[in-house]
């Protein structure tokens, strides 16, 4: 059997993974878009406000809403599958086989950004249907501070997986490591509300530097070559930690 015909076996493997798995089908799929559903059912999240530049907060947090789907699979849904095939032998057992390993990391990429952007999808969607919220005015630069940003994510997600020992330390740490990130990401204050020096220093991060590029997209304007170099700049780091020290077994 062709080593194609394998990888693809693989990947249908993962798909149906995922899909007997309501846990991530929610927390992914599912909880961006509710969570974006239940603010635009709040008075005040309808009307202009100042401080974010006369947008309405729900006009602000659809943005987020897309980043959300997007952390949640890097940080805890594929840090716990990929560290749970290595706990229990399963990469182990497929590298005596002809299925090589890497083909299961690049199909959990595939599946968990698949998702992801299925949800940025579902987020967008809701926002401008149930909402009223203007689609991205600059389309491609939203696109590309999106994939960025989703590749950022699963780097990370596969630096936890390489330093998590078991799959519960694995949880352990991406759940740590949620928190911050949806900080940076703006889901408790968008990142336009945040004092100037707040503001710069979350630039800085692979999430606060997602969310403004996107919000840059969103507006109409070309996202920063800053906030894109930034994305960048992350996104090969965390790869470069993954490769070094992700262990099959």
């Amino acid at each position: 059997m062709s080593t194609d015909v394998l990888d693809t076996a693989v990947l249908r493997t993962e798909i149906r993974l995922f899909r007997r798995e309501p846990g991530s089908i929610f927390w992914i799929l599912l909880f961006p878009t509710l969570l974006l559903g239940i603010l635009g059912l709040i008075p005040d999240f309808g009307e202009a406000d100042p401080d974010l530049g006369g947008l309405r907060p729900i006009d602000a947090y659809v943005p987020v809403a897309v980043l959300l789907g997007l952390l949640v699979a890097g940080l805890q849904a594929m840090p716990q599958t990929l560290t749970g095939y290595r706990e229990t032998g399963i990469l182990r057992r497929m590298s005596t086989t002809p299925v090589r390993p890497a083909a299961l990391l690049t199909a959990q990429t595939v599946v968990f950004g698949g998702a992801s952007l299925l949800s940025a999808l579902a987020a967008l969607a809701v926002g401008r249907l149930a909402f009223d919220v203007a689609l991205p005015e600059q389309p491609l630069g939203y696109l590309l501070a999106l994939l960025l940003a989703l590749l950022a994510c699963l780097a990370l997600g596969a630096v936890l997986s390489a330093l998590a020992r078991t799959a519960k330390i694995a949880t352990a740490v991406g759940s740590t490591a949620l928190f911050p990130a949806m900080f940076c990401a703006g889901v408790w204050l968008p990142v336009e509300a945040m004092p100037d020096m707040l503001a710069g220093i979350v630039g800085w991060t692979p999430f606060g530097a997602a969310a403004q590029a996107l919000n840059d997209a969103a507006a109409g304007d070309w996202p920063g070559g800053t906030h894109l170099a930034v994305l960048a700049g992350w996104t090969v780091l965390l790869a470069a930690v993954a490769s070094r020290w992700f262990r099959w077994e």
